[in-house]
């Protein structure tokens, strides 16, 4: 008997989430967790609810600029060393965001594993801004090259990290932050102090700060005054600024 072949793995875009408008002006690709190494298929509960709760707040945030807010969903768990898989898999996310809806300005979106994929898949010409939420990065090694940063010039590049995260180092984010910063000088860094991993503690304005950040990047709106500070200051202040408690509660929902 004659075996079949077994059917090649695909990345595929989650329905957009909230009411799927019209005529798109900007997308953001929400790119969830993953693993270091791993071949299996993806969970479906691997969107995080911090991922899902992004989804939301961008959606409604940006439901008047006619905003599409997609869930990524990878081929496999694991980044899988040089095979970058989450990488390519965020890549492919986004020209299928062009073929979909056109020339219109991308956001990349990721958390853990997913914010390491949405800084490496950045170089993609309809990118134009990056938030990375707790990324997961690798350790620094002198005998392998970095964790590359070229890709991030002329994009906007937040990055936001807990101060007490034991999954994924807050240091390593830093020194990332600080050499794409001295090439790029739209690169800030928000530390959330005495939050873990999962950024509970301070999730409200945690949601906040992104929606801040992505709808001026997408749309042009006026930044709150802390992230255009984080923005202008040189390093390491504008990479080490203080998530404020109750920041985000003067903006506008």
């Amino acid at each position: 008997m004659a075996q079949q072949a077994t059917p090649a793995r695909t990345a595929r875009l989650g329905r957009a989430l909230g009411a799927e408008p019209t005529a798109v002006s900007g997308v953001v690709l929400l790119l969830p967790p993953g693993d270091e190494v791993s071949v299996r298929r993806p969970s479906p509960v691997l969107a995080t609810s911090l991922v899902r709760s992004l989804g939301r707040r961008f959606a409604r945030a940006g439901r008047d600029e006619e905003l599409a807010a997609h869930v990524v969903h990878y081929r496999y768990r694991g980044w899988n060393g040089s095979e970058a898989h989450l990488a390519h898999d965020a890549g492919w996310a986004v020209e299928e965001a062009v073929r979909r809806y056109g020339d219109v300005p991308v956001c990349l979106v990721g958390v853990d594993m997913g914010g390491r994929a949405a800084l490496r898949a950045a170089g993609h010409e309809a990118v134009n801004s990056v938030v990375a939420i707790a990324p997961w990065l690798p350790e620094e090694d002198v005998a392998a090259p970095p964790e590359p940063v070229k890709q991030l010039v002329g994009r906007r590049v937040l990055v936001v990290h807990g101060t007490n995260d034991e999954r994924t180092d807050p240091e390593l984010s830093f020194r990332l932050a600080a050499r794409a910063k001295k090439a790029n000088r739209d690169v800030c860094r928000f530390e959330v102090h005495a939050d873990g991993h999962g950024l509970h503690q301070y999730r409200g304005e945690v949601l906040a700060l992104a929606e801040d950040f992505v709808m001026g990047a997408l749309f042009g709106r006026s930044l709150s005054r802390p992230v255009h500070d984080a923005l202008a200051a040189p390093p390491p202040l504008g990479l080490r600024m203080p998530l404020a408690a109750g920041f985000g509660k003067s903006l506008r929902r």
